[in-house]
């Protein structure tokens, strides 16, 4: 049986082609058409006698053999180009491209500044941020690291906690005048909660307790968002009860905009994460991103004013 050889330009060009929401935008990611596009991918699918993206969709979606192809030749990628670099440049600086993707309040208020600082600290390194408000898509390859918050949706997944974070019920001291405050988590069946629609999870669905007493209560009310800004500012002018991350609305809190509802029930950690796939090799450029991020976003966190 003659042996299948992939080049290293067929890895790359499959990267491209897995990490792109459509061949077109493929196409345009690569400076040329979608003829050539098409016409390559087959060729590659042909050579390796396997179908690696299913026809006929709006969307491209890989098969499962496109799946396993595109989770294995990242790292030897990411391998490649290191050897690349030490062999042309051996100065021992961080070199390369890195896509970063964070949740949209996180990614603006701190993801973006400490990623700014850190390609000013090394200019040979590259950083796209990709914020969105959409679930991580772990298979699609979309991302060398992904900064979440909460619970990571995928066990492949590694892990780095960057910051200690939870989820609070809290409103503003006018709506509290006029509801009063619940007293139990049942109470707030009777009250308007402004959800955020974050992600495919069951936003309705407020979580209190610890790991060993979890407790879980569904909210209704008339308001809901998938913008936590706005979720927030609904909260401040008064229209209901909001249950949001420590990091966002603590400079509220301490102002006295807002207030803590049902101060004595706990509430479960919501950690913010470093996320990336679970592969044994690492560039360097990535962990010491991570680094950099667990060593600089507790403490911007804590110093951050809040943005009123």
């Amino acid at each position: 049986m003659e042996r299948v050889t992939t080049s290293i330009d067929d890895l790359r060009f499959f990267h491209v082609v897995a990490a792109s929401e459509t061949l077109t935008a493929a196409a345009r990611e690569l400076q040329c058409s979608l003829p050539v596009v098409s016409k390559r991918l087959s060729a590659l699918e042909r050579r390796l006698d396997a179908r690696l993206v299913h026809r006929g969709t709006r969307r491209l979606t890989l098969t499962s053999e496109g799946e396993l192809f595109a989770a294995r030749l990242e790292p030897i990628l990411d391998q490649v180009h290191e050897l690349e670099d030490l062999v042309t440049h051996r100065s021992g600086d961080l070199r390369g491209a890195i896509v970063v993707q964070a949740t949209l309040g996180l990614g603006r208020a701190h993801v973006a500044p400490l990623l700014g600082e850190f390609t000013a600290a090394h200019p040979q390194v590259n950083v796209q941020l990709r914020t969105s408000a959409l679930p991580l898509r772990p298979h699609r390859r979309e991302f060398d690291l992904a900064v979440h918050v909460g619970t990571p949706p995928d066990s492949s997944l590694r892990m780095r906690r960057l910051a200690k974070n939870r989820r609070v019920p809290c409103a503003a001291p006018s709506y509290v005048e006029r509801r009063e405050m619940p007293e139990r988590i049942e109470d707030l069946d009777d009250h308007d909660c402004i959800v955020l629609r974050e992600n495919d999870g069951d936003f309705a669905l407020w979580r209190f307790g610890d790991a060993r007493n979890p407790r879980q209560v569904r909210v209704r009310g008339r308001l809901s968002s998938n913008d936590g800004d706005v979720v927030t500012d609904w909260a401040l002018r008064g229209y209901g009860v909001i249950m949001r991350s420590e990091w966002q609305i603590r400079a509220h809190l301490e102002s006295g905009a807002l207030v803590r509802v049902l101060p004595d029930v706990p509430t479960p950690a919501a950690d913010i994460y470093a996320l990336r796939s679970d592969d044994v090799h690492v560039p360097r450029r990535i962990s010491e991103l991570i680094k950099y991020l667990a060593a600089r976003l507790p403490e911007r966190i804590a110093a951050s004013p809040g943005k009123r």
